[in-house]
């Protein structure tokens, strides 16, 4: 199997992509109550840091460790057998967890857009990075909140969270493949500034009385962007057809791997630019590539 890095032809063929409600669920329990049951069973464990990022990032400049921020609406259920393994400590991932800061954030208020750009339209989101907000890597993608086992996996986690620790290893040696992949400055620098949002949402959770009707989650960022944008005119095709799925240009990566080839559909943009089954997306665009959605953020952020 031969491993390259993408070259020019590759990245011609890529430029061608173009307020909660408290709810019962079938387990019997409400929003509010899966919450509880969250933070409490996290927090007793010990081993995540919860909901508190700052916490996070001192911790990752005293011990310099590199961050695994993990993004997660509680309580949808996409992705939830992934958010499990990963929380649960799975023997898999545990020895390479035990080499990062972890952090666990269930709400979006106060969320820094300058650092924590993503598909919105995702119930779960992790970010591999340094604690001066420099991005090693993103992990997780919306096919996966259509089915658990497509485009997410626990062996293609520990991939990516292998690569995260060699790049921190090497560091200052990829600092600058690795700035394009901080986006470009967000309109506002936390979701509860939109106009859409400001009204209705504070920097943090209610203190008193039930927490998710006050909690933002990552789709109304995503709307809310939206919602300012079309004040404006037409959308934008980055936001209507945002992060692109590989399979768009013919390219179906497996799942437990960080970004191998699985498969190429014939006469494909893929197919054009050489592509075979076994191949692996070292970089793209200059950027190291730790997963599946390493490859959307470029494809989201290619110019058509």
């Amino acid at each position: 199997m031969s491993a390259r890095r993408l070259v020019a032809p590759l990245l011609l063929a890529l430029a061608a992509v173009t307020a909660a409600h408290v709810v019962a669920r079938a387990d019997g329990k409400n929003r509010e109550e899966k919450l509880k049951d969250d933070r409490a069973r996290v927090t007793a464990a010990g081993f995540w840091i919860y909901d508190d990022y700052d916490a996070a990032r001192k911790e990752a400049q005293r011990t310099d460790k590199p961050m695994i921020v993990a993004l997660r609406c509680i309580p949808c259920e996409h992705c939830v057998k992934l958010d499990e393994e990963l929380v649960e400590t799975d023997p898999r991932l545990q020895p390479l967890l035990d080499r990062f800061v972890r952090v666990r954030l269930i709400r979006t208020n106060g969320l820094d857009l300058s650092t924590f750009q993503f598909d919105t339209d995702q119930s779960s989101a992790v970010f591999l990075l340094r604690a001066d907000g420099t991005i090693y890597g993103r992990y997780g993608t919306r096919s996966a909140s259509q089915d658990d086992g497509d485009g997410t996996s626990v062996q293609g986690l520990a991939c990516a969270l292998e690569k995260a620790l060699e790049i921190h290893a090497a560091w200052p040696r990829d600092r600058e493949a690795l700035a394009a992949k901080r986006g470009p400055k967000p309109r506002v620098a936390t979701p509860e500034r939109y106009p859409s949002l400001k009204d209705r949402y504070g920097p943090t959770l209610a203190a008193d009385g039930p927490q998710v009707p006050s909690c933002i989650h990552c789709h109304q960022i995503g709307d809310a962007e939206r919602t300012e944008v079309l004040k404006r005119g037409p959308l934008p095709e980055e936001l209507f057809f945002p992060y692109p799925n590989p399979r768009a240009l013919g390219l179906g990566l497996d799942p437990d791997t960080c970004a191998s080839v699985a498969s190429v559909t014939p006469d494909s943009s893929a197919a054009a630019a050489g592509f075979v089954p076994g191949d692996e997306l070292l970089r793209l665009d200059g950027q190291p590539i730790l997963s599946t959605a390493d490859v959307q953020w470029v494809l989201h952020h290619t110019a058509a």
